[in-house]
């Protein structure tokens, strides 16, 4: 079953969102993805548990579009969730992040914890992470970041067919896989998501400057931090380094897990899940 489209108008404008499943309401979103009917695999993997609300930020598919840059900033779209959350009629909700999305969440439970019923942080970071350890991708000592970089610079191209860009997607997507032998299985849904241009943009260049580990003992809602320990993306290190900052913290390791542990472990995450929301474990 497709994911049900919906159109809120907020106080700051219209947004596109996508309904599915059953319980408590779980608001999910990423910085740059622009969601449809066809869902997202980290959303999915939340049906069992949550009423799931797929969130296209401004500039994504049919929500508002940008006026000024700024808008695009991780302040900023919290400011728009809430205008969300808020139009919907939820004096709470839980929020789920993965990679920028769970450093969006971040940034949400430093500013609004409590309209916040549980926040749930995915292979993210609460500050640049490129930098800082050769384990992570995006530091050049690391051993595959020339191949990251070629296949980043290729997928900007213009003449490439949709074949060419596909088969580069999936090598890019493969250095980010515990076992990227089993990328055909992990990922075999027809899923049509799109890339922000604009949105990825601005957050590279936010990045840089992005750091709210000061602010972590802010956070006063119920948290969840699930990381792969081989993630090269978001090392593990930041995903411990949140646990043990945020008060009311849970921290899960996925050890047989790189960027995806939701899809490389995902019986082990829905158990986690299952267990966090203290519920038996529900079928998919």
């Amino acid at each position: 079953m497709d994911w049900k489209k919906k159109i809120v108008q907020t106080h700051r404008g219209v947004f596109e969102l996508f309904e599915k499943g059953e319980g408590p309401p779980l608001v999910v979103t990423h910085l740059y993805s622009e969601f449809n009917e066809t869902g997202d695999y980290f959303a999915n993997s939340m049906v069992g548990n949550y009423k799931v609300i797929l969130l296209n930020l401004r500039q994504c598919g049919e929500s508002e579009r940008v006026q000024e840059p700024y808008q695009l900033s991780l302040l900023e779209t919290i400011f728009d969730v809430e205008a969300v959350r808020e139009e919907l009629g939820y004096k709470q909700w839980g929020f789920a992040g993965h990679s920028t999305g769970a450093m969006l969440g971040v940034v949400y439970g430093v500013h609004f914890s409590d309209r916040i019923r549980e926040l749930i942080l995915v292979s993210g970071a609460a500050r640049e992470y490129m930098s800082d350890t050769d384990a992570c991708i995006y530091h050049p000592n690391h051993p595959s970041f020339h191949t990251m970089q070629a296949y980043l610079e290729t997928l900007k191209r213009k003449d490439l067919t949709h074949k060419e860009r596909m088969s580069i997607k999936q090598a890019r997507t493969k250095l980010s896989l515990y076992r990227p032998e089993r990328y055909d299985e992990y990922f075999d849904q027809k899923i049509e998501k799109q890339v922000s241009a604009g949105r990825l943009s601005y957050f590279s260049r936010e990045l840089h400057i992005f750091d709210v580990t000061r602010k972590l003992e802010q956070v006063a809602c119920r948290t969840l931090v699930i990381g792969g320990r081989h993630d090269v993306q978001c090392p593990p290190l930041f995903s411990i380094e949140m646990a043990q900052s945020i008060p009311a913290a849970e921290l899960e390791l996925f050890e047989e897990s790189n960027h995806y542990p939701f899809i490389e472990e995902k019986e082990k995450f829905q158990k986690v899940l299952a267990r966090w929301r203290g519920v038996p474990l529900h079928n998919q």
